[in-house]
This record gives structure tokens, sequence and C-alpha cells, in this order.
């Protein structure tokens, strides 16, 4: 990313071809269209990489230029990798919509134990308080149409 050796070089990985075109690149637009995802779209933004890095550093800590990039590629690297065994999961059993039951059994089937229990804890207890928002406004949407009758 850094040294930019891969500008304007398209690679073709796990069914996706990547353009690595740098976002001032004048080249005609190839988009989902081509099948060609760019590489700003594949990557998630470095603002947000570092200020997730900064959130672990003590206050003064400074963070290179060259670490965030690096993290920008690995984590988006990472997210492509499960949600990809995810997805293939749900092509085989003919869904379309990847839930997060199939990321926590993708992160378990790839060997990520460590991470899959703690999201499924995660994803019950957000169900739980989803399904409680859920009726709070069905009441509140009751009472409401109640009280204009």
């Amino acid at each position: 990313m850094g040294d930019n050796i891969n500008i304007g070089k398209v690679l073709d990985r796990e069914g996706f071809k990547y353009n690595f075109t740098s976002s001032t690149a004048t080249t005609s637009d190839t988009s989902a269209q081509d099948g060609v995802i760019k590489e700003q779209d594949r990557l998630l933004p470095i603002a947000n990489v570092g200020r997730i890095m900064k959130q672990t550093l003590p206050p003064n800590a400074k963070i290179s230029k060259e670490a965030k990039e690096t993290m920008q590629e690995c984590v988006s690297e990472f997210i492509s990798f499960v949600t990809g065994e995810a997805s293939d999961k749900c092509h085989k059993e003919k869904r379309k919509t990847v839930n997060g039951d199939d990321i926590c059994w993708a992160l378990a089937t790839l060997g990520f134990d460590d991470y899959a229990e703690p999201l499924k804890r995660y994803l019950h207890k957000y169900r739980e308080l989803e399904g409680e928002r859920a009726n709070q406004n069905k009441g509140n949407s009751y009472e409401n149409n109640i009280a204009n009758i």
C-alpha cells in the first residue's frame, strides 16, 4: 500500500477481482459491473482503523501511517476471509442472507473459537435487547393509536 507497487494491477482472488488503482487515478469506471472491486471499496476506512488502534494505546502514543495501513489490510482481509466462509455456507444451504450465526459458525470453523464464543454471547444479548425494544415500540404504538381514537 504505502509503496504503491500494485497501482494499476488487477488481481483475481477468491472469485473477486481487486483493482489496485489510486483514488486519484483516472481510469474508466471499473465497478461491480465488471466484477472489479476498487481497493478503497475493499478496505475499511483508515481513519476508523486508526481510531480503534488508538483506543488500546496510551494517550501519548503515536501510530505510524505504515502501521495503520498494515492493520487496515489485515483487518479487511480477516473480515473478507470470515465472511467468505460464512457466505459459502449460506450458498450451500441455498440462502442469500448471511446472518450473525453464520459469522459465528465461520469463526469457529476457521479455528477462531476464542472469538466465536464471545460473539455468540454478544449476538444472543443483542437479539434479546432488540426483541425488548420491538415489544416496547409495539406497546407505545398501540397506546398512541388508542389515544388518537
